[in-house]
């Protein structure tokens, strides 16, 4: 899952990005409310955080702008303004959820779960397709009984799979959801982390369910006979 984190501090941004990408989500992080607007715009977020005091544009205007754009994007207000008044505007223009400054990093990180998964399929934490399930809350992996260990990366692009069983997922809607700004976005990068999901989940022989899509990209689908 990709997310955009706009927030000018210059302490409390880059702490956030590390401890999200811990939890395997790709991160960009902006300072800027002009960029954060114009990168919401251009780039299929799953979720955005949005602190209030941006330079150029506030947080408030970047949603109420994007609900203009009728984008349906989940917004979390980040901020230290926490009157009932200033919760209610940010609500009012489309926010779905408001988190006050100071608040514990696992606190966010539940309230980012919670909207990813009302934004999903399923309400519930655990995915599952055949005989393979991840629980998101955890981060557990399993085919059958037997557990899978998940590089982040690994992580993040099973989890989208996962979130879209038997759709045939295009290389630039993997980069898009899965890598950052910093990433290449070179087709052989996927590629080869595909290669490296397929080895762990068939790992004791089971059946391939990742299939390419010659020309494409991949799918989650059944095992072809």
């Amino acid at each position: 899952m990709r997310i955009l984190l706009a927030e000018d501090n210059p302490s409390l941004g880059p702490n956030l990005k590390k401890s999200l990408e811990k939890y395997h989500y790709a991160v960009d992080l902006l300072t800027n409310g002009e960029d954060a607007l114009a990168s919401s715009l251009s780039t299929p977020y799953d979720l955005l955080i949005l602190d209030v005091l941006l330079p150029s544009l506030n947080g408030f205007e970047i949603c109420r702008k994007l609900r203009d754009h009728k984008r349906t994007v989940p917004i979390l207000i980040l901020t230290a303004l926490g009157e009932v008044d200033q919760r209610v505007t940010g609500l009012n223009l489309g926010a779905d959820d408001y988190l006050v400054k100071p608040f514990a990093f696992r606190e966010l990180e539940a309230r980012v779960r919670a909207l990813l998964r009302r934004e999903g399929s399923s309400k519930s934490s655990l995915l599952s397709f055949l005989n393979i399930t991840l629980d998101t809350a955890t981060h557990e992996a399993k085919r059958g009984e037997r557990l899978i260990t998940l590089s982040s990366k690994e992580y993040a692009l099973f989890e989208l799979l996962m979130r879209h069983p038997r759709q045939v997922l295009s290389r630039t809607m993997i980069a898009e959801h899965v890598w950052d700004f910093d990433a290449e976005h070179f087709s052989n990068v996927i590629d080869v982390y595909i290669r490296y999901l397929r080895n762990k989940l068939c790992a004791e022989g089971e059946p391939n369910v990742i299939h390419t899509v010659r020309g494409t990209g991949y799918q989650l689908k059944e095992p072809e006979e």
